[in-house]
């Protein structure tokens, strides 16, 4: 009885080993890292014709399942972000030109191989005119799981904007103006109606400019922020020419650019506020920031300018401070004496 109980525990023993050999694996997460190109494209096409456009998908980390799909996009904000609209919208019409590939339909990619998608972008009849913008997505799809199980990997995308201006003629409607230009100043003084920004002579001096887009079509700002001392220094910084989205507005960037820091002294409203340009040096008396700005060829050159002060009043502060104190010490020493 004794045997047969050992030879049953035997059986049970072995088949739990096989069961850990061939059905248990150390968990490890999956790796994953995408690429396309182009990463951006902007076309102009009139109603009733179509494209065609390269893309090359490339996974650089594990196997996995890929899909593509097309989506709509709307800019958010004015730092150049965007959401992605799940409903398909648009007269735009989208599909693949490659054999045996689908749009929203899975494929598999090995590690470090690459796909080439040709996607078919064509403009109905009819279709109104202005600007449709949209996403090539490339989605990595987790695998099919057995019944009563659940997928651990995660679910990855990578990205591609399509701007695209559908028009007749091949005219396209460029208004804009500049919504918002000014120095980010921590101290103001409000005298006889105007505004005076005050800056202590070694502060950065962070600075904003916005653009909107009032037209139908995509533009990209050119142009120059200069600015101009009372003793005669100048100095020039270009735009760097983003894109300005129908209906929306964009905060522009000029180059040399910096961040500001965000330490305590600086105060809370430098670290909330993105910025254009951060100037920074010895600055002393008054001077003029000005912002030239145009829309591309044939369109109107926009101006504004604003002004601001920068003094040593940090070192002013500290001179009176060693000035009462040596006054104050001459004093002491001279009642001393005196005494004596």
């Amino acid at each position: 009885m004794r045997h047969i109980v050992s030879l049953r525990a035997l059986k049970k023993l072995l088949f739990f080993l096989l069961v850990l050999v061939f059905f248990v694996r150390p968990v490890c997460a999956q790796q994953i890292a995408l690429s396309i190109y182009p990463t951006l494209l902007e076309t102009v096409i009139k109603p009733g014709k179509s494209i065609m456009i390269a893309y090359r998908i490339g996974n650089l980390a594990d196997p996995t399942l890929m899909r593509v799909r097309v989506l709509p996009f709307e800019p958010q904000g004015d730092t150049g972000t965007a959401i992605i609209r799940e409903e398909e919208s648009g007269p735009v019409r989208f599909s693949l030109d490659n054999a045996g590939l689908q749009l929203n339909e899975p494929f598999f990619l090995k590690t470090n191989q690459s796909q080439q998608i040709l996607l078919r972008i064509r403009i109905p009849e009819g279709a109104p005119e202005g600007d449709y913008y949209y996403t090539v997505l490339a989605e990595t799809e987790p695998p099919p799981t057995v019944e009563g199980s659940t997928s651990s990997r995660a679910r990855a995308s990578i990205g591609s904007h399509i701007l695209i201006t559908v028009t007749s003629s091949g005219n396209r409607d460029i208004k804009g103006n500049i919504s918002f230009f000014d120095v980010l100043s921590r101290y103001t003084v409000h005298l006889f109606g105007r505004t005076v920004r005050l800056f202590d002579t070694f502060d950065a001096i962070p600075v904003v400019l916005k653009v909107a887009n009032t037209g139908s079509n995509v533009f990209k700002p050119q142009g120059n922020l200069s600015l101009r001392g009372n003793f005669g220094e100048t100095a020039q910084y270009d735009i760097i020419p983003y894109n300005v989205l129908r209906e929306s507005s964009r905060l522009m960037t000029a180059t040399p650019s910096a961040s500001v820091s965000c330490s305590a002294r600086n105060g809370p409203s430098y670290c909330r506020t993105p910025t254009t340009l951060v100037l920074s040096g010895f600055f002393l008396g008054k001077y003029t920031l000005s912002a030239n700005v145009n829309f591309g060829e044939e369109t109107p050159n926009l101006y504004s300018s604003i002004s601001f002060f920068a003094l040593p009043f940090k070192f002013i502060l500290i001179m009176g401070v060693t000035t009462i104190l040596t006054l104050l010490i001459i004093r002491k020493v001279k009642e001393e004496e005196e005494e004596v």
